[in-house]
């Protein structure tokens, strides 16, 4: 894969910027723990079946207390459409109780802190920092790490290289939003399967070379 060239990066999120102004993430929330326990919950899950089994338990859990107080039990029966919801429900619980203990109840800000917390690796927390903290951070999910790769914008081997690559590549001003950026271009446009080349606003600008033509 040809690596693209640093000259046209700004061009490629200035576009990217124009056809999405305002990129937000997909998971619905109401607070920073919501936030939290939703992308904990979304690893290896879609955004819209975490949204599914989160909008009822939203709706009575608030804080870090109130999971506690549901319990692990009726909280896999919220979650078990998602795929291993048991192994997730533990982690929610266990970093709930952290949040109390450690923290007063409230999400820390550091990647540090924030990893410590069961279920919380380095993209979940980078994830919280850029979204609820306004950090510019940039979460390296199949989106990104494919988006990375196929485009010659960042390639690497393992996410922590696309990561690193996009913070030195991608320009400052176009930083706090790229990893939105990213992650919907590779869910609707440079999908895994078959991208949809002839509508992607940054065609001419991606280096892979087995581009998909007009039906």
């Amino acid at each position: 894969m040809a690596l693209m060239k640093p000259a046209v990066i700004p061009e490629f999120f200035a576009r990217l910027k124009k056809a999405m102004p305002e990129p937000e993430t997909e998971l619905e929330y109401e607070n920073v723990y919501h936030l939290l326990v939703a992308v904990v919950l979304s690893a290896q899950a879609t955004d819209v079946g975490v949204n599914r089994a989160t909008g009822p338990l939203f709706k009575i859990v608030k804080t870090p207390a109130d999971m506690l107080s549901l319990g692990e039990k009726k909280l896999i029966d919220h979650i078990k459409t998602i795929g291993l919801f048991r192994t997730k429900a533990k982690n929610v619980m266990g970093l709930s109780q952290l949040l109390i203990e450690r923290h007063g109840g409230e999400v820390p800000h550091t990647h540090e802190e924030l990893q410590a917390l069961p279920g919380v690796g380095r993209k979940t927390a980078n994830v919280v920092m850029n979204v609820a903290f306004g950090e510019a951070t940039i979460a390296v999910d199949t989106h990104i790490f494919r988006v990375g790769n196929r485009t010659g914008l960042a390639p690497g081997r393992n996410p922590l290289q696309v990561e690193l690559k996009l913070l030195k590549r991608v320009p400052d001003e176009y930083r706090l939003h790229a990893h939105h950026w990213l992650i919907l271009h590779g869910r609707y446009t440079c999908k895994a399967r078959k991208p949809d080349c002839p509508v992607c606003v940054v065609n001419d600008l991606c280096t892979f070379k087995a581009k998909t033509t007009p039906a």
